[in-house]
């Protein structure tokens, strides 16, 4: 395998487009000739806006998510860490330093305010996402610590155990959250990094997960990815293009909870660590597979026919008169017409920990799904799949966790502020 350091990369990137000038100035007056666009690793995503980034933008290759316990007692020390993390991640998500200093300036006699691994490299698209818990609200042993309890949503209840769940309560949960996605992981670890330095005597980091390969598209220009299973995924997902259905489906409504109207223009993040059956998984014929999901695993195409983007047909029938798509198939069982109309905007990544105590590969998808109203977007499908799904059999759920994502943060604000206003 041949292997190019990153500065070699960046330096063949800039040489490409400074060759590309120099055709445009030799062209000019002749052709048009296009200018190349900036280099994917130089893209960068504005952090403020109407929404928080990291919902719609186009699912990054990379992500570094973190879910962290507030150990102050003091609102206005929590309120203080969440200031200085919006001015940090308006930063990093530009490219530039988690600190004003920088990682080589400021005092010597002190610790520098950004820890340096990303000196040199773009924002790769880096977004930043932040979100509540329902313990921030009040926490497991009923304390209001930070008068925030007639605040919180009453959709902000902690997930119920569904069938099969095998959850490791320290990968579930959290007071906070921090989705970093980005198109280079060291980037993204340096964002989550940077916040938890930050945060070091205010919150402490209580589980954290990386991610690869993206398995969802947020955004109609992205090809559909495909999941360690080997099958492509997310190919319905809900995207960006789709204003409409994301005001009905993803975006809290103002008259959602008149107790919550500071989570207008949000929404609500479920993440699940959810723990693949790889070896049992490879074991199983082809046409097994496809059956259990529901789709060619060549294609995607639904199993009635036509192509990945044609919407499956259950009632079409095989010679036997057998449906041509199993109602056990996870496509049939979690279809939006089976559902109630729900759909979600889901934003999951592979991951590969290592491996188990039996010697297979703790690996899987790190599920997160954005809806606007967990207990009609997500609870009743995932209570659905637990009982019904055929892919349920090679799945196994580790970890779990819902948070009350705030809308984004205008010029002047920090991410969250209507809640403590």
């Amino acid at each position: 395998m041949t292997v190019i350091s990153r500065r070699r990369l960046l330096g063949a990137g800039l040489g490409a487009v400074g060759a590309g000038a120099a055709l445009g100035a030799v062209g000019a007056g002749a052709a048009t000739v296009e200018q190349p666009g900036p280099a994917p690793g130089a893209r960068a995503y504005p952090f403020r806006g109407t929404h928080q980034a990291g919902i719609v933008t186009p699912a990054q290759d990379r992500l570094h998510f973190a879910a962290f316990d507030v150990t102050t007692g003091s609102r206005e020390e929590l309120v203080t860490l969440l200031r200085a993390w919006t001015s940090a991640a308006e930063r990093m998500t530009q490219g530039r330093s988690a600190g004003p200093a920088g990682p080589t300036e400021g005092d010597y006699d002190l610790p520098p305010d950004d820890t340096g691994e990303a000196i040199g490299l773009p924002a790769s698209g880096l977004t930043i996402t932040f979100g509540f818990g329902p313990t921030l609200f009040r926490d497991e042993d009923g304390r209001d610590r930070f008068g925030l309890a007639d605040r919180r949503p009453a959709a902000l209840e902690p997930l119920p155990h569904f069938p099969g769940d095998e959850l490791d309560p320290a990968r579930s949960g959290g007071d906070l959250c921090v989705q970093a996605c980005a198109d280079d992981p060291q980037v993204a670890v340096h964002a989550i990094r940077n916040l938890a330095r930050m945060g070091f005597g205010t919150v402490s980091l209580r589980w954290s997960q990386l991610g690869f390969g993206r398995t969802s598209s947020t955004s109609t220009g992205q090809q559909t990815p495909r999941n360690l299973f080997g099958f492509k995924d997310g190919t319905m997902n809900v995207k960006a293009e789709e204003p409409d259905v994301l005001d009905d489906q993803i975006w809290v409504a103002p008259q959602d909870d008149p107790d919550a109207e500071w989570l207008a223009g949000g929404s609500y993040l479920v993440a699940r660590r959810i723990n693949m059956e790889i070896e049992v998984w490879d074991r199983q014929p082809l046409g097994r597979q496809e059956q259990v999901v529901g789709r060619t695993k060549a294609e995607g195409a639904p199993l009635s026919g036509g192509r990945e983007s044609t919407q499956p047909d259950f009632t079409v029938t095989g010679s036997g008169g057998e449906p041509l798509m199993p109602p056990s198939s996870h496509v049939a069982v979690v279809h939006p017409d089976h559902n109630g109309g729900a759909r979600m905007l889901r934003r999951g990544y592979n991951f590969v920990d290592g491996s188990n105590a039996l010697g297979g590969m703790d690996a899987g998808l790190f599920f997160l799904a954005f809806v606007r109203d967990p207990r009609t977007g997500f609870i009743p499908v995932q209570q659905r799949m637990a009982r019904h799904d055929a892919l349920s059999e090679y799945l196994r759920s580790t970890g779990s966790a819902l948070f009350a994502v705030p809308p984004g943060a205008a010029r002047g604000e920090y991410v969250g502020q209507a809640l403590f206003a």
